[in-house]
């Protein structure tokens, strides 16, 4: 085996995220996992609006949407009798800027079958029943630094970077000897599984929850089954308080005790686990070459269906400043922005997951309360934004609208040249940087981007105005006939005046820079930060200036 340029740990959903965006750009990316086969887990209820963008990005969003559900409303009981119904996506809808408004159910293993085939797509696959026992960083030679990796068994390996995302019992993380700072609840206990119902059982289009003064049952249908749920539920206890372990057994007389379903209606339970409220965060993402990512990183209380989804984010941005260092535009510090922008994220993230198990708890004791306290704008994750980030270069002559550091908003638009409707996201999409130019004063900045930077993964797009003339436009530049990209990027003005607006969109869809379209100097030394010095390196010095 050669040297592989990212090994990474653990191939749940993180995991299988980053070897999907390396893969694409070519990347010698290796994925282990210590399983021998992949689990049935399906802890996780699916992808939430901003995952589902990433995942389109990668291009399974649509295979994710049609093996998955939408969000169902949830039916409440109380001693047995329904009391309340709550529809927490009832008045939420698309809007131009995020054509996602709601998460989608779907078995977290059913989703790591797909991104286990989109992986497969690039030639790599998953390598099962691979435990790592040991890491060493070394240097020297002409390789520049490598990790040499043992296994349990088998030959070693080596890689240029390693990435764990092997869960909260990370041992990449061990080995690395970083602190996992927090607290368990002990009492905070929750047994979980999936289980079969017999047909007929419960209405498949509600998430049925009973909550009880002595304990709560919670049955939520798992899509593309025909009998299959996720079952959740306070736990049975022993004589002294104790929680006792899950049992299929256990799992009846729960049904039996909240629900109106005899026992017997439950005829299979697998997959079972017992959940406590861990809220624990590294002290560092990256000690080197070695990098964490996903439950490895943070653990936190399961409200507001977190876990999975910070976790997809946090190898989306990881991904490409990966890709940028390893095909050597990049500095390898461009990694040290991953920890500078995810741990403050992660740390919130355990903030808000406590927060909402809080409310929740406390609608629970009221008759007719439910999960949907769980539930709010914060979980969807696109106001997650890196303002504070030394990658978000703030200029001060910015157009109001979205500040560096932000999401990326989506856009309905139309191709310019073709006519063809699409959007913006999509013109955004694939592991490249994007320089938007708003106004007939931008197209000197795009040009010189292009020119230095168009073979360095970086590619320009003009936006053209409904009343701007088209003729001449470039392959791929984006007609804005109705004006939402330039609402949501809050150029108007600047087109107006034909000064014209200069946004750079990072990779991973947050935006860098906002400036004036004559101002070529910021942009192109934004550019060399993540792309290197770019072909304006090997040019006669008298023309360097231009694209500065």
């Amino acid at each position: 085996m050669g040297m592989a340029d990212v090994l990474i740990v653990g191939a749940g959903p993180t995991g299988l995220v980053l070897a999907c965006d390396l893969a694409r750009r070519g990347t010698a990316v290796r994925i282990v996992d210590r399983s021998p086969a992949p689990p049935r887990t399906s802890r996780a209820k699916g992808p939430n609006p901003r995952s589902l963008e990433i995942l389109d990005d990668l291009g399974v969003a649509e295979e994710v949407l049609a093996a998955g559900s939408a969000p169902l409303p949830m039916r409440k009981y109380r001693d047995r009798l329904p009391v309340a119904e709550a529809d927490p996506w009832a008045d939420s809808a698309p809007s131009p800027d995020a054509p996602y408004d709601r998460g989608w159910l779907i078995a977290q293993w059913r989703l790591e079958e797909i991104l286990r085939d989109r992986l497969a797509g690039y030639g790599v696959r998953v390598e099962p029943g691979r435990e790592v026992v040991g890491l060493a960083q070394g240097t020297g030679g002409d390789d520049g630094g490598r990790v040499d990796v043992a296994y349990a068994d088998g030959p070693a390996g080596r890689a240029r970077y390693v990435v764990g995302c092997d869960g909260a019992h990370s041992s990449v993380r061990k080995l690395l000897g970083i602190g996992f700072e927090g607290s368990t609840d002990e009492d905070q206990v929750m047994v979980c599984g999936d289980v079969d119902l017999a047909e007929g059982s419960l209405d498949r289009t509600r998430w049925h929850q009973w909550f009880d003064e002595d304990g709560a049952v919670m049955l939520c249908p798992i899509p593309g089954t025909r009998t299959g749920w996720w079952f959740q539920a306070g736990p049975e206890r022993d004589g002294r308080g104790r929680p006792l372990a899950p049992t299929a057994d256990g799992f009846r007389r729960l049904l039996a005790r909240h629900t109106a379903l005899p026992g017997r209606a439950l005829t299979r339970a697998e997959l079972l686990s017992t959940y406590r409220v861990n809220v624990r965060m590294a002290d560092r993402f990256r000690v080197g070459r070695v990098l964490l990512a996903g439950d490895a990183a943070h653990v936190h209380a399961i409200a507001g269906g977190l876990g999975m989804n910070t976790g997809i984010q946090d190898a989306f941005n990881l991904g490409w400043k990966l890709g940028l260092v390893l095909a050597g535009h990049a500095d390898a510090r461009l990694l040290d922005t991953y920890e500078e922008e995810r741990l403050p994220v992660a740390a919130r993230t355990l903030d808000l997951a406590s927060e909402r198990l809080r409310a929740t708890l406390e609608a629970i004791r009221r008759s007719g309360g439910g999960l949907e306290a769980a539930i709010t704008s914060d979980t969807t994750g696109l106001g997650v934004g890196y303002r504070w980030s030394s990658l978000a270069a703030h200029h001060t002559d910015a157009p109001t609208g979205v500040a560096a550091g932000d999401r990326a908003p989506d856009a309905p638009c139309a191709d310019a040249v073709t006519g063809a409707p699409t959007r913006l996201h999509r013109v955004l999409a694939g592991p490249r940087t994007t320089v938007l130019g708003f106004g007939t004063g931008s197209s000197a900045a795009l040009r010189g981007a292009a020119d230095a930077y168009g073979d360095a993964g970086v590619r320009t797009r003009r936006v053209y105005a409904a009343h701007e003339d088209r003729a001449g436009a470039e392959p791929g530049s984006v007609a804005d006939d109705a004006g939402h990209v330039a609402a949501a990027y809050g150029t108007e003005a600047s087109i107006r005046t034909g000064t014209g607006t200069v946004v750079v969109v990072r990779p991973d869809h947050h935006v860098g820079l906002v400036a004036p379209a004559d101002d070529a100097r910021s942009v192109g030394e934004y550019l060399r930060r993540l792309h290197g010095a770019g072909r304006s390196a090997e040019r006669p010095s008298g023309t360097v200036d231009a694209v500065r």
